[in-house]
């Protein structure tokens, strides 16, 4: 029987996971990445071999125990690799979003004092070298990919290969300061530090030890029984602590293989070329994918419609059932078998979900017409609930347990207990020591006894003990007449529509709700090309009349839905407008996870919630915006703003 409490003590971190992967898995593939359009793989041994070079070649570079080494790029092995070579040299990583701006890094480099940073490519050079000068502690950058950069001031600018090439030929003399720094950690050192997404302010560095990472990757591998052969594949940002334990937790402490697709570009191809056992996923890339396949649905020939039609109805009748282990009729089962062959399979195969045996969403709520499509398909689809504080994991669902409105039970060895205000609190072994550099904030959110506030309400379930989540604390408010406001629950069962790519609902304080919303332009293009209609940009489209009584139908389902529900129809929306452009990260709307800045929306586009809420039918706007180069500009709009119906409790009684 394993220890629960720790992790044996010979496994005690990142480095020693590897070492002991290198003896014992060591034919077995570690990594893989796509490039130029073909497969390379590493074994475990040869894995271990790239690393120990590159860790002494940050010794000869100068590295200290204690320094800061951050790592900005796409998913690639080899940034994986420089992660656990800073950990062997006693250094610390600091992982970076490949697409912040140089402002964002500026701030995180900075703040964490790295006096390293190993980057992909010329593009994150560039950002690195146009900050420079506010780094004060900055001295050495090392970059992956030689294109572009051969005629830039190489003083402080070294090669990935050339400082593996020089660890290797100092290796008689920095060895043995490399396997003292190695023997020297022990599950209380520090493992990664990773920065929060900044939802309400500035990114706070999120200190998470040994003892962190590899207990909560321990039992996490044994609540879903992940195994050496399983495959996954790492596109998700390195500096998300999900990717971090997918990629380097959860693959050290099994051994399976992680593999990193060509670009973001090619990560679908990738996807089913790979066919991972093991996949996670945000819900937006599930919804991206469920709209790519009702668009092309939509342009099938009518017997194959039809086709899909019949067996998708099935499918949400038996699918879960049968995923589930749970009874269902013979003739339904063989209808199943026919849908598996002509439909089920080939669907699945088509989205790269042909082998996957566990399958993990969570970030945010996932709409539960989304989240059962999947499962219908026989793909075991689970929701958990985490945060970086908590090295991810608070909440998951076993197997047969399934729902789309729950997140499961506490995962293995975590505590939670929820205040009166439904406050939800944890501890566990993953939570993490420290913000850095922040005293005040972590003593706000984490008390003596180790109990983590995670800002999110919800409450527990009677009989069946799942958790479930209604929104963030903070955003969980009241309408004008007390009944209860929770944005994200509408905003989630809204962005179920193809249509619809994000939404933000408000009303807390006020006496109705409305709402903001950003087409998918790909759906909604997908549309007017079909139907013949020209359109120049994302603002002429997001205001074509015919969109606007689309999107209008779509609210009005939602809110005969909401309506159903006495503890939240309040929430059911009044008025709403598409906005003139979508949200975005560079504009600071959102963060790079995709997550809504509310406040700064709020305050961005305060005149166009007036509008919606003095009754004014159309309002004239101009918006800051941010272009791919960096460069500020500005966009005007005319936008229309729509009544929408609702289900009044007389209604919903007389329908009953």
């Amino acid at each position: 029987m394993i220890d629960r409490s720790a992790a044996p003590s010979a496994l005690n971190s990142i480095p020693a996971l590897l070492a002991r992967n290198a003896t014992e898995f060591s034919t077995s593939p570690a990594y893989r990445e796509k490039e130029y359009g073909i497969w390379q793989s590493w074994t475990w041994a040869e894995a271990a071999e790239e690393i120990e070079s590159l860790a002494l070649g940050f010794l000869n570079l100068g590295v200290n125990e204690g320094d800061y080494i951050a790592v900005i790029g796409r998913n690639r092995p080899n940034l994986y690799w420089s992660m656990v070579a800073a950990q062997m040299c006693g250094a610390i990583p600091v992982p970076l979003y490949q697409d912040a701006n140089a402002e964002e890094m500026a701030y995180v480099l900075g703040h964490c004092g790295a006096r390293f940073v190993v980057v992909a490519d010329q593009e994150q050079v560039d950002k690195v070298i146009e900050v420079q000068e506010q780094l004060h502690q900055f001295e050495h950058m090392i970059y992956l990919d030689p294109r572009g950069l051969r005629k830039y001031d190489h003083s402080r600018l070294h090669e990935y290969s050339h400082i593996q090439a020089q660890g290797r030929a100092a290796d008689d003399e920095f060895r043995p300061v490399l396997e003292k720094r190695r023997a020297a950690l022990d599950l209380d050192s520090t493992c990664v530090m990773l920065y929060t997404s900044g939802t309400t302010g500035k990114p706070k560095g999120v200190v998470l030890s040994n003892r962190n990472i590899i207990v909560t990757s321990q039992h996490s591998s044994e609540f879903d029984h992940l195994k050496l052969g399983d495959e996954v594949l790492a596109y998700l940002p390195m500096a998300w602590v999900g990717d971090f334990i997918f990629s380097i937790g959860q693959a050290m402490w099994t051994g399976f293989c992680v593999n990193c697709p060509e670009s973001p570009d090619t990560m679908m191809a990738d996807l089913c070329e790979i066919g991972p056992s093991y996949y996670f996923a945000p819900p937006r890339i599930f919804e991206t994918q469920l709209t790519s396949v009702m668009i092309r649905m939509e342009d099938a020939g009518k017997f194959k419609k039809g086709l899909f039609d019949y067996f998708m109805a099935l499918a949400r009748k038996v699918g879960p059932d049968l995923l589930d282990g749970k009874p269902v009729s013979l003739w339904d089962r063989l209808k199943y078998k026919l849908g598996e062959f002509c439909i089920y399979g080939p669907l699945k195969n088509t989205l790269g979900f042909s082998k996957v045996r566990v399958g993990y969403t969570a970030g945010e709520a996932i709409g539960p017409e989304i989240f059962d499509f999947y499962r219908s398909l026989g793909i075991n689809l689970k929701q958990l609930y985490g945060q970086t504080e908590a090295s991810v994991f608070i909440a998951q669902q076993p197997d047969g347990e399934v729902r789309s409105d729950t997140v499961g039970v506490p995962s293995p060895g975590v505590e939670i207990r929820l205040e009166d205000n439904g406050e939800i609190y944890y501890r566990s072994a993953g939570t993490f020591v420290e913000y850095y550099k922040n005293p005040e904030s972590t003593a706000d959110t984490k008390d003596a006894e180790g109990w983590v506030a995670t800002g999110d309400a919800g409450f527990f379930e009677e009989g069946t003990g799942h958790l479930r989540i209604i929104d963030r604390a903070k955003d969980v408010g009241k309408m004008a007449d007390g009944k209860l406001f929770a944005p994200k629950y509408v905003e989630n069962k809204l962005k179920f529509y193809p249509n619809i790519l994000e939404a933000v609902v408000f009303g807390s304080g006020r006496d109705r709700c409305a709402a903001f919303i950003n087409i998918d332009l790909t759906a909604v293009g997908n549309w007017a090309e079909r139907n013949n209609i020209a359109y120049a940009s994302y603002q002429e489209l997001a205001q074509h009349p015919d969109v606007y009584k689309t999107i209008q139908t779509h609210i009005e389902e939602v809110n005969k839905s909401i309506a159903e529900d006495s503890m939240l129809s309040g929430c059911q929306i009044h008025r709403f407008l598409i906005l003139h452009k979508e949200l975005d990260a560079d504009d600071g709307e959102m963060t790079r996870t995709r997550k809504v800045r509310r406040k700064i929306v709020e305050e961005k586009f305060h005149d166009l919630i007036t509008a919606l809420y003095d009754g004014s039918e159309r309002v004239q706007t101009t918006t800051e915006v941010t272009y791919e180069d960096g460069r500020k500009g500005s966009i005007s709009a005319n936008l229309e703003l729509r009544d929408v119906a609702v289900v009044t409790p007389q209604q919903k009684m007389a329908a009953e």
